[in-house]
């Protein structure tokens, strides 16, 4: 008598795995979602959970004041929080698996760098483009440099001979080289624009309104299908790139079309508001930590921990300090250095 074939003995462990992630990612929508409403409830004025519920799902529920404070101020600021970090934990996602590096994210290839510069000219140095209304000018001119730091890192990757080292070595680059130039207008900057620059830069949702809101989820809702659409071929990257062509698939077209995403996220995200760092780091690494590198499933796990971490951290930017709203930038900085820390320290240990 023979027993199950291999074949027949792995499918009730496959489908104990897609359930077991299945539910994974079912976990983390609800925690964003409980994240999502404990941010709509904190504030100055601390609104009941049940009132923010009734103030979502039915407005006339609530009087005049209620709805001004859910639907004008606390809603477009903790949806746009949820944005960021989806958007920011994706295009960190699909960097860490193009560049084959666990410490990649548009924060620490240039591109938050990048978009501060940018920032710097429409603030400091009144810089304007024509037929954009006075005050979209500094997420525009952030949104131009910070796209074009990313075109710089899709026409080096288009070069033949180029390995994925040369394209983190030159991401590098543009930090210390954007940082420089933010630094040097910073020199000749009055002190009231040299305030808002350095507010900016620190990161803060509080531009947040409705017609931002929609230009970011338009440019997410976009942008995440084709990334899931390639998420099988980014698995197989995982493998290395002589496998991925194996299959038949071609890498260089991969890497481009994933920059592209990359870089229309993350330069939308960060000229809306301002220097989010880590984000993009910390939620991709969380993600594979629970469901592990299939992208069908590491790429949704990214933007719904992305989203939670990021709506936390603007319930405590809120809290920490009585009385002040800090840069919920400070706040993911203070989360995602000790993470990058044991990151390195972690590493090295497997080296």
């Amino acid at each position: 008598m023979t027993g199950p074939s291999p074949r027949t003995a792995t499918l009730p462990a496959y489908a104990h795995r897609l359930r077991r992630r299945v539910a994974i990612l079912l976990g983390l929508g609800a925690l964003m979602l409980v994240a999502l409403l404990f941010d709509i409830a904190t504030g100055p004025s601390n609104l009941p959970l049940n009132d923010v519920i009734t103030g979502i799902l039915n407005p006339a529920g609530l009087d005049g004041p209620g709805r001004v404070i859910i639907w004008d101020v606390r809603l477009p600021y903790a949806l746009m929080a949820v944005l960021v970090g989806a958007a920011l934990a994706l295009a960190g996602a699909e960097m860490q698996t193009i560049l084959n590096n666990p410490l990649a994210s548009p924060f620490t290839l240039g591109v938050s760098s990048a978009a501060s510069f940018g920032a710097a000219l429409a603030l400091v140095l009144g810089a304007s483009l024509p037929f954009i209304p006075a005050g979209w000018n500094l997420p525009a001119f952030a949104f131009l440099f910070a796209f074009g730091s990313v075109l710089l890192l899709q026409a080096l990757a288009g070069l033949r001979g180029t390995g994925v080292e040369t394209l983190v070595l030159f991401g590098i680059a543009l930090v210390f080289t954007f940082n420089a130039l933010v630094a040097l207008i910073q020199f000749v900057a009055s002190q009231e624009a040299l305030q808002q620059l350095v507010f900016w830069s620190m990161g803060s949702l509080s531009r947040a309104t409705w017609q931002k809101l929609g230009v970011l989820a338009l440019v997410t809702a976009l942008t995440t299908p084709f990334a899931l659409h390639a998420s099988w071929r980014m698995t197989a990257l995982r493998l290395g790139e002589d496998r991925a062509r194996s299959f038949g698939i071609s890498v260089a077209r991969l890497r481009f079309f994933s920059l592209l995403r990359v870089s229309l996220l993350a330069a939308t995200s960060v000229a809306f508001v301002g220097t989010i760092g880590f984000i993009g780091l910390v939620a991709p690494h969380i993600a594979r930590m629970l469901v592990g590198e299939d992208h069908r499933f590491f790429l949704p796990a990214s933007m719904l921990a992305g989203a939670a971490i990021m709506s936390l951290a603007s319930v405590a930017s809120k809290t920490l300090v009585p009385g002040a709203l800090l840069p919920v930038g400070i706040v993911t900085a203070l989360i995602g250095v000790p993470f990058f820390m044991a990151l390195i320290f972690t590493r090295r240990e497997r080296l």
